[in-house]
């Protein structure tokens, strides 16, 4: 439902960057609800994800899903990205 980019940004903090596409969703209210969904699934995951830049762009199926396939079609992608930047100490 989503495609997530992500890179390590050399900081502590998570940063996130919605590219919410009228093309993919072309009622401002859908778009308005996914952009909502995001930010809040990237809050609650936000502590896994320190250190990262992330930009979400929607699919064409997350206009009709619900929010539950939402959220969890997003934590999957928070657990893949947390999964694949390295961790440094310092």
């Amino acid at each position: 439902m989503f495609t997530i980019l992500y890179r390590d940004n050399r900081s502590n903090k998570a940063r996130l960057g919605l590219a919410v596409s009228k093309k993919n969703c072309r009622k401002a209210t859908g778009r308005n609800r996914l952009k909502r969904i995001i930010r809040e699934s990237f809050r609650d995951e936000q502590g896994h994800l320190s250190g990262i830049d992330i930009v979400v762009l929607n699919q064409p199926a997350a206009t009709n899903a619900n929010n539950k396939a939402l959220f969890l079609s997003l934590k999957k992608h928070w657990q893949h990205c947390s999964d694949q930047t390295p961790k440094t100490a310092g």
